[in-house]
């Protein structure tokens, strides 16, 4: 679901890629309009670094992006699935297997880029 970011998102976005200084991808020069896949395929140079980056959630900021990809709201189509597998086992540790379980469950219903 195309949308813009939030005061909120940007807050987020820099909090997990503090190095960020424009909202658009550097390939397509479209607007960001998720949280994940900016992280996941622009500014996490490997696994190990996304991980580290995404360390930096409190649960406050879970719950949110949780919200927001249960609504369509955050896209997860173009988070490569290694990634996502990393993003899923945070969720697993911190928010319990049931909500990873879930979000695992709407990646792959709606995993196109």
């Amino acid at each position: 679901m195309a949308r813009e970011l939030t005061s909120k998102d940007i807050t987020l976005l820099k909090k997990v890629a503090p190095e960020c200084a424009g909202l658009e991808c550097k390939g397509s020069k479209a607007p960001y309009r998720s949280i994940l896949p900016p992280l996941s395929n622009h500014y996490a140079i490997n696994e190990e670094d996304f991980k580290e980056r995404l360390s930096v959630l409190d649960k406050e900021d879970l719950e949110y992006l949780i919200t927001l990809i249960r609504t369509g709201e955050e896209s997860l189509g173009c988070v490569p699935p290694h990634y996502m597998t990393l993003f899923l086992e945070l969720l697993d540790e911190r928010m319990g297997p049931e909500t990873a379980q879930e979000i695992l469950d709407i990646y792959t219903q709606w995993h196109e880029c």
